[in-house]
């Protein structure tokens, strides 16, 4: 197991702890099965668009869920009846599937497609406008009011 030591990391920032997690879930992610294949491509500045190849699924056997940060697919054929065929070689896999992302902050799912085999997911980065760049005025000296005037000022 080649675990990544986050501690000097977690002395001097806060809130990075969810960063070893996604470290830890990247490296048990990658040890899975490569079913379905998929692509992710960025296709703007905040869009991207999850290309996952599903052939002989419809979209009746596709389950598409995001909660939180995370993106769930999940794929569950209904059961083909057999009629007699008789394969001598079966390499268009049509076992369930379940493929779990885990999204970055503010990324929402835009819409999903599925064409030719493939389901493209839509993806954006929506930042909420409160939490966006914004510039403070500088304001100059303010004039003293009276209520603040000393007593000389007063008379």
């Amino acid at each position: 197991m080649n675990a990544i030591d986050f501690s000097p990391l977690f002395r001097t920032a806060i809130g990075f702890d969810r960063l070893a997690r996604l470290m830890d879930n990247a490296r048990t992610v990658s040890e899975g099965n490569g079913y379905p294949p998929y692509n992710i491509e960025k296709t703007g500045d905040d869009s991207y668009v999850l290309t996952m190849a599903v052939a002989g699924f419809s979209e009746n056997d596709i389950e598409i869920t995001a909660q939180e940060n995370t993106l769930t697919i999940a794929g569950r054929p209904q059961a083909q009846p057999e009629d007699g065929r008789r394969f001598l070689h079966r390499g268009i896999a049509g076992r369930a599937f379940e493929r779990r992302f885990v999204l970055a902050d503010h990324i929402v799912v835009e819409g999903a497609d599925l064409a030719n085999g493939l389901l493209h997911v839509a993806l954006k980065r929506v930042v909420p406008e409160a939490l966006k760049p914004r510039r403070i005025q500088i304001q100059g000296s303010r004039p003293a009011l009276a209520s603040e005037a000393t007593p000389a000022q007063a008379a």
